[in-house]
């Protein structure tokens, strides 16, 4: 009897000692599958290189030099300074003063046959002049210094006319002027005016 149950024993000990290793093993099994699933869920993929995309390049605008235009140029002139043609009128109760004498085109013809003579007129005497001191623009003249040819005033409507020195106040001027007929080809001149000391080798602008 004692045999019989000593061998029950046995038995279900070795029944137990089965289970628990099959026990054991399916924990083990179990545990392996649960870290593989954490390592696997860990581990991010690596995203594939996104392919560059070629970008077209901006093109430079290339500015084109700007056309440089030269300046005109001008034939030289003769010209002269301010002050330079200054020639008493009335004795000395007044100067007149040259301003320019330059060429120009008749409007009427065309030809470039008309010089104007722009004049200053300027009252220097404070008491002494009268009625009759007056300068007659309109009755101008000039003269070729080379050949002595005279010229005349185109007209008496070319011009200012007259200038009254005692309508001017004393040190006050009045500006005038007066086409003469001059040839093409005379580039000096000697000028007359009316009352006034003459004006000799003045040049002609163009």
């Amino acid at each position: 009897m004692n045999t019989f149950l000593s061998g029950v024993a046995v038995l279900l000990s070795t029944l137990a000692l089965v289970c628990s290793g099959y026990t054991a093993y399916q924990v083990f099994t179990l545990q392996q599958t649960l870290n593989s699933t954490r390592t696997a869920s860990n581990i991010l993929p690596i995203p594939a290189p996104i392919p560059a995309v070629p970008t077209a390049e901006t093109p430079t605008a290339t500015l084109a030099p700007s056309p440089v235009t030269a300046p005109a140029t001008t034939a030289t002139t003769s010209t002269f300074s301010p002050g330079q043609f200054v020639q008493p009128a009335f004795g000395n109760k007044a100067n007149v003063e040259l301003l320019s004498v330059k060429r120009i085109k008749d409007p009427g013809t065309g030809n470039r046959d008309v010089v104007n003579v722009q004049i200053r007129v300027r009252r220097v005497a404070t008491d002494g002049v009268v009625g009759s001191d007056i300068i007659s623009i309109g009755s101008t003249t000039a003269r070729n210094p080379d050949t002595s040819e005279t010229y005349k005033a185109v007209s008496f409507e070319r011009s200012t006319g007259t200038v009254s020195l005692f309508q001017l106040r004393a040190n006050s001027s009045a500006d005038a002027y007066v086409w003469l007929r001059i040839p093409e080809g005379v580039n000096n001149l000697d000028i007359f005016v009316p009352d006034t000391a003459a004006f000799q080798s003045v040049p002609i602008s163009n």
